[in-house]
C-alpha cells in the first residue's frame, strides 16, 4: 500500500471534500526548505500561500530550527497554572515592545480559534463583573473569519464554514464589511473617507447597550477573498467603540507579523484595540500557539480575592508551551537582527508590479488588490459551479506552485523571506496555470 493509499485509509483532511481526493490524491511532502516543498516523488512546489499563511520566514529556517532544538533538551512542557518558564517571560518582554501601545497582559492558548474564544469570553466577563450584565452580544463584519469553534464561527461571516451550524451559534449582530472592489459610493480605497461606515455606525448606536465587543480583522479580511479596506474605516470603528463603551477585538491572527507591510495591521490606522489575538506567524509557522493580549483595565476587572469568583477560568493544556515560545522568541530576534520587514516591503512592490504586468490584458481579472506581500487576483465571469479557482489550483500544482484559492480568488501570501528570483518563478507558473485554465 502506497503512502497516498494509507493516507486516504486513515486521514480526514481539513477543509476538504474528500471525494475530490479521488481525482487529486494527497501530495506527500518529504521535506521542505525556504519557499519550497519537496514531495516523495521528487517534485517541488513553491509554497506561495505559506502553508495557510503561517510560514513566515521560510521552511526549516536554520535559526528557528536551532532555537527549538536547544529548548527541547531543556524543557518540553510544563503546566502553566502557577508555573512558568523563562522563555515565555522573555517572549512577553519582546512582544510588549512591538505591539500597539496600551496592551500589556498576555493570555496564552494553542491556536487562533482558541484565542478568539478567549477574547469573546474575556470581554463578556469584564462587562458582567463591572456592572453591565446586559452586554452579552457581539458585533462582527460580514465576510469575517475568526476560526471554527462555536464561538469563533458565531462571529465569523463566511457561510461556507458556518451556515450549517447556525442553530448552534451565538446571536451575533452583523454589519456589512467594506467592499472596496464594488464600492456602492463609487469611491477608491486609497482616497475615500470610509463613507460606508455610516451604516455600521447606525447599527453600533442601536445595539451599544447590549454589545460586549466588536470583532474585526484589521485592514484585511482573509477568508473573504483577501478583501482590503482603508485605514480610515478602522479608525472610525475604534472611535465608535470608545464612544459607546464597546471593546474592540482585533483579530491579527492572519495579519500580524509583517503580513500587511507593518508588524501589525492596526498600525496602518494607528489604533490600539482593547483585545488583540495573534497566532500563525507568531512562531514562524513552526508550532501551534496563540496569545490573547489585553489591557490593564480589563485585567484589573478579574483581579480579586478568590472568594469573589472573578477569576478567568479559561485554560488550555498547552498554554505557554516552551517549544512554541522558543520558536516565537527566535522569530522576534530575527526581526530585530535582520532587515526582514524592509526587504519584504521592497519585494511587495516588485511582486505587485509583476502580477499587474502579466495580467493587464486578461478580461476575466476583476481586480488585483494587494497589501504588503499579499496579492489577491479576483477572477470574474464564471459560475461558482465551474470552480475556476480550484481548476487553476490543480494546474498550478502540476506546474510546481501551491496556489490554494479562496473561491475564485487566487492569491499570493508568501514567506516574508521570499527573493525576487523566487517571485519571478512563482509569477511565471501562475500565469501559465491561469492560461491553461481560462
Amino acid at each position: 500500500m502506497t503512502l497516498q493509499e494509507k493516507d486516504l485509509k486513515y486521514i480526514w483532511h481539513p477543509c476538504s471534500q474528500m471525494k475530490d481526493y479521488e481525482k487529486l490524491p494527497p501530495i506527500i511532502i518529504d521535506h521542505a526548505k525556504g519557499v519550497y516543498l519537496y514531495d516523495t516523488d521528487g517534485n517541488k512546489y513553491i509554497d506561495i500561500v505559506s502553508s495557510w499563511w503561517c510560514n513566515l520566514l521560510g521552511h526549516c529556517n536554520p535559526r528557528i530550527n536551532m532555537a527549538v532544538k536547544k529548548q527541547i533538551d531543556k524543557l518540553e512542557h510544563v503546566i502553566f497554572a502557577n508555573f512558568s518558564h523563562e522563555t515565555a517571560i522573555n517572549l512577553c518582554e519582546k512582544l510588549i515592545k512591538i505591539i500597539p501601545k496600551g496592551l500589556s497582559k498576555f493570555n496564552f492558548s494553542d491556536n487562533g480559534s482558541a484565542a478568539i474564544e478567549c477574547a469573546l469570553k474575556m470581554s463578556f466577563q469584564y462587562h458582567y463583573q463591572t456592572g453591565h450584565s446586559e452586554k452579552r452580544r457581539f458585533i462582527a463584519l460580514s465576510g469575517g473569519y475568526h476560526g471554527e469553534t462555536i464561538g469563533a464561527l458565531s462571529v465569523g461571516g463566511v457561510d461556507l464554514y458556518s451556515q450549517i451550524y447556525r442553530p448552534l451559534l451565538l446571536d451575533t449582530i452583523r454589519i456589512d464589511a467594506p467592499d472596496c472592489f464594488r464600492c456602492p459610493y463609487g469611491q477608491c480605497r486609497d482616497e475615500c473617507d470610509a463613507e460606508c461606515f455610516e451604516k455600521a455606525l447606525d447599527t453600533i448606536k442601536a445595539h451599544s447597550h447590549e454589545t460586549c465587543a466588536i470583532i474585526a480583522e484589521p485592514i484585511l479580511q482573509g477568508a473573504a477573498g483577501m478583501m482590503i479596506y482603508p485605514p480610515v474605516y478602522l479608525k472610525k470603528l475604534r472611535l465608535a467603540c470608545t464612544e459607546y463603551k464597546i471593546h474592540f477585538i482585533a483579530d491579527e491572527i492572519a495579519t500580524g507579523f509583517g503580513r500587511t507591510g507593518k508588524m501589525f495591521a492596526c498600525e496602518h490606522a494607528k489604533v490600539t484595540p482593547d483585545i488583540m489575538c495573534i497566532s500563525k506567524g507568531l512562531t514562524g509557522g513552526y508550532m501551534p500557539m496563540a496569545i490573547t493580549i489585553t489591557t490593564e483595565e480589563i485585567y484589573d476587572a478579574f483581579y480579586a480575592d478568590y472568594s469573589e469568583g472573578k477569576a478567568f477560568m479559561h485554560s488550555h493544556t498547552y498554554s505557554g508551551n516552551p517549544l512554541a515560545c522558543s520558536a516565537a522568541l527566535e522569530v522576534l530576534k530575527i526581526f530585530e537582527e535582520e532587515p526582514i520587514l524592509k526587504n519584504a516591503q521592497e519585494n511587495a512592490v516588485y511582486l505587485n508590479n509583476a502580477l499587474k504586468s502579466v495580467f493587464s490584458d486578461f478580461s476575466h481579472i476583476g481586480e488585483i488588490r494587494h497589501i504588503g506581500l499579499i496579492n489577491a487576483i479576483e477572477i470574474t465571469g464564471f459560475e461558482p459551479s465551474k470552480r475556476i479557482g480550484y481548476e487553476i489550483y490543480k494546474n498550478a500544482l502540476k506546474n510546481g506552485l501551491l496556489l490554494r484559492p479562496l473561491g475564485d480568488v487566487i492569491y499570493f501570501n508568501p514567506p516574508l523571506s521570499i527573493s525576487k528570483e523566487e517571485i519571478d518563478k512563482a509569477v511565471e507558473i501562475c500565469i501559465k496555470s491561469v492560461k491553461q485554465t481560462i
